[in-house]
């Protein structure tokens, strides 16, 4: 592949790495890379090679504990840098461990490493999928990115043309994203959370899982023992953000008013007296956590930055958004993550966030459904089954209709993940290549395998880490952060907080209370006792009042000018859209997944839409 070929693609993923670009090759092996410099600014350039130019890699991401790992490999091998950051830390570690090394990583990371001495490629994705890693294999060769779009543009030197993944797009209708490994479209997949692979020219990509999410509960015996597993938690997480804190660049904090932000931004300010902290919001009653965040800032004595949305923003930025995210994502909480990043840009080059407590620590109110569907789990199989023939003819909308529904399946039917978009039936409605072959146990089957045995809130929490987190938080959270040239950390999605939360037993999870109890109890002392007790509000975006009214006609246009008649059946997505607007039923959910697609394929297939892509360009405010 031509080194002026991947210097094109390197330009559409520009705002991912603004600071400097650069482009390598040897032999059958050509890399490049943008750089959002963020430790040791002045060195640490990539592609990066090491141990006399056997190795070259490049790096996207953090190796938190790379200090740790620099002066044990110094200590053990007599290992030598030429520089002071945590890329050539990684390769380093390959040179002396080998592919082992990559499980003791603590961060989020995509890499590739050539080796020419043994001419083959080693890479890995970090154990959570915080990282986005994308490949395509053609007879033009194999090409890695940390963005689909640039491989989109490889196509032609790949000898590859991908078509509309049809299976995918069935799966995304359900779940509201494309899961992994599938992208929409054919041809181009990604590596797998957790997984190491290796790849030589001319040869096929060979993954391997390194690392095997376990929930193990250990048994707590009384106050004294359940108040040690307390505070190994609060210990493992004040470790955590410790490393988090790493930086040769100012780091703040996003700022909600849950206790997973709170936490971490509660935490950060022991390492930065001058810690900023972001949050956003709408000007609607009962769709914001801005005051409790400003509250929250107030009582930790940081300077707190707001950023309110209106729906006309929310409407003018969603087509750039959805070029960013290469895969629609029906995610309306995507809009407003992208203005708070865009205004903390103008502050800092990095910020803490609280992803991934809700699945590490039992967050989701849903998680506390086995309770509640108990009774049904004594029914007789047959029974069961006609009562789920029964809801199906009770009328959208009536109370207890969707409860004998779920009632009425077992936890692997019933569960996959905190997204339901569209039922079977709903789905029939408007796609026209509806495959009733292609369900979400083509997705969940193997975690649940894997978890088999395990309690109901342990297994759902294992499908969540494969399904809803990688799928959705994560690839949000990276791609609305990245395209503002913003560095995202996630303290919680961190190995050893993972080890201590596996412990967690099923009974200090969830009480009839509250949710997240143990870390509820373990954060006592760390977080304002007004944000401790408090209900998730899940960041709602007022979309089921807007599509009514100030969205309506947006979106109307966006269902009528969209080529996508062979896919989608246009007539049924409009009447929903009118049952919407009528109140007949709440469709918003069902009718942001469908704009979501069609703009998507407006600008990715139709070439019809063509989003104005601003220039990385961060003026500081001070």
């Amino acid at each position: 592949m031509a080194r002026s070929a991947v210097a094109g693609a390197l330009r559409c993923q520009r705002h991912r790495g603004p600071d400097e670009s650069d482009t390598w090759h040897q032999d059958e092996v050509v890399f490049g890379f943008n750089r959002l410099s963020i430790i040791d600014l002045e060195r640490s350039h990539q592609p990066l090679r090491y141990a006399d130019g056997r190795y070259t890699i490049i790096f996207n991401g953090e190796i938190y504990n790379y200090l740790e790992l620099r002066a044990e490999l110094t200590e053990q091998y007599g290992a030598e840098f030429a520089t002071d950051g945590d890329t050539e830390t990684i390769v380093a570690a390959y040179h002396h461990w080998g592919p082992s090394a990559v499980g003791r990583l603590r961060g989020m990371f995509a890499f590739l490493i050539w080796d020419a001495q043994e001419h083959v490629i080693f890479g890995a994705r970090d154990p959570f999928g915080i990282k986005p890693l994308f490949y395509a294999a053609g007879p033009g060769g194999v090409a890695f990115s940390s963005e689909k779009k640039s491989l989109l543009e490889l196509s032609e030197a790949l000898v590859l043309s991908p078509e509309l993944d049809r299976t995918a797009l069935q799966h995304y209708l359900t779940l509201q994203y494309v899961p992994e490994p599938e992208t929409l479209h054919t041809g181009i997949r990604r590596i797998e959370s957790g997984t190491s692979f290796t790849v030589s020219p001319g040869g096929q990509v060979v993954t391997e899982r390194y690392f095997a999410p376990t929930f193990r509960p250990r048994p707590v015996h009384g106050e004294a023992d359940a108040s040690r597993l307390y505070h190994e938690i609060a210990e493992a997480l004040r470790d955590s953000v410790a490393k988090h804190m790493r930086a040769d660049v100012t780091v703040g904090a996003f700022l909600s008013g849950g206790i997973d932000s709170s936490a971490t931004a509660c935490l950060a300010k022991e390492h930065n007296p001058d810690l900023i902290t972001f949050t956003t919001g709408f000007e609607r009653p009962g769709y914001s956590e801005v005051d409790v965040a400003a509250e929250t800032a107030a009582a930790l004595g940081v300077k707190h930055v707001v950023r309110t949305v209106s729906p006309r923003e929310m409407m003018e930025a969603f087509p750039l958004i959805i070029w960013y995210l290469d895969d629609p994502v029906a995610d309306p909480s995507l809009v407003p993550l992208y203005y708070i990043a865009r205004e903390a840009r103008q502050h800092v080059k990095v910020v803490l966030s609280g992803e991934g407590a809700d699945e590490l620590f039992g967050g989701y109110t849903i998680y506390r459904e086995p309770l509640s569907l108990a009774p049904f789990e004594k029914v007789p199989g047959a029974l069961r089954t006609v009562m789920g023939k029964v809801s199906t003819r009770i009328p959208e909308g009536v109370r207890g209709k969707d409860l004998l529904r779920r009632g009425a399946l077992t936890l692997e039917e019933r569960y996959y993940g905190n997204a339901r978009i569209f039922l079977d039936d709903q789905l029939r409605r408007v796609l026209r290549t509806y495959d009733p072959r292609v369900g979400h146990q083509d997705v969940t089957a193997r975690p649940y395998r894997e978890s088999r045995g395990w309690d109901p809130v342990a297994r759902m929490q294992h499908v969540d880490l494969f399904t809803w987190l990688r799928g959705d938080i994560l690839v949000k959270a990276d791609k609305m952060t990245m395209a503002n040239s913003l560095e995202l950390r996630v303290p919680f999605l961190d190995p050893e907080v993972f080890r201590i939360a596996a412990q967690v037993p099923y009974q200090l999870k969830l009480t009839k209370e509250t949710t997240k109890y143990a870390l509820r109890r373990a954060l006592r002392e760390i977080i304002p006792p007004h944000v401790l007790n408090r209900r998730k509000l899940g960041f709602p975006v007022p979309i089921r009042h807007w599509l009514k009214s100030e969205m309506y006609d947006w979106a109307r246009d966006i269902v009528i000018q969209s080529q996508t008649d062979h896919l989608i059946d246009k007539n049924a997505v409009l009447q929903v859209l009118e049952e919407h607007r009528s109140g007949v039923s709440d469709h918003s959910r069902r009718i942001w997944a469908l704009l979501a697609f069609m703009l998507w394929h407006g600008i990715f297939v139709e070439k019809r839409i063509q989003p104005t892509i601003p220039e990385p360009h961060y003026p500081v405010k001070i």
